[in-house]
Formats: structure tokens, C-alpha cells, sequence
């Protein structure tokens, strides 16, 4: 599987780390409210199909990257940086 790392172009996923769900919305860190954050630590949605993740190109510029993978064909359709402000292209398979 490629990713392709706005920065360094198109690199084999072993150069990079996965880092988890990125649908998900952290609670404040300052929230004591422990249903939220039970929810956010343990709920989980088996996605069937294009899902969106964070990963950091490890290996490489150290980015981290909103990307969207069919989980059932693995296909990337988009990479982008995670802050989402300077979307350079899409992604590969």
C-alpha cells in the first residue's frame, strides 16, 4: 500500500504510523464528564468502506495525515495534512 505524503510524494506505508480514528472528537482535555471520555476511549464503529484515519509519516517529514481508506479494498482515495489547512493532493493505492 502507498500513501502519498503531501511533502515526499508517494511512500510505501512501512514509513508510517498509524495513530487512529480520525472521525472521532477528542473532549476537552479539561472535561471531567467520564461518560464522554469513556465513549471517546472505547466506542468504536467498524466502518465497512471509506473511512477517514490519521497517520504520521514516521519514517519520513514526521507530518500527520487525514487520510481516507476503503477498508475493505484498502484503496486511499485522499491524503491531506491533519490540521487540514494546506491540502496539496490526493492519494494513491
Amino acid at each position: 500500500m502507498l500513501i502519498t505524503c503531501p511533502y515526499c510524494g508517494p511512500r510505501d506505508v512501512s514509513e508510517f504510523s498509524y495513530q487512529g480514528d480520525g472521525n472521532r472528537t477528542r473532549p476537552d482535555p479539561s472535561s471531567t464528564d467520564q461518560s464522554a471520555w469513556n465513549a471517546y476511549v472505547y466506542d468504536r464503529v467498524n466502518t465497512a468502506g471509506d473511512h477517514k484515519e490519521i497517520w504520521q509519516h514516521a519514517g519520513g517529514c514526521r507530518s500527520h495525515l487525514a487520510v481516507t481508506r476503503n477498508t475493505l479494498t484498502h484503496r486511499i482515495s485522499d491524503v491531506a495534512f491533519a490540521g487540514g489547512t494546506k491540502r496539496r493532493h490526493g492519494g494513491r493505492s
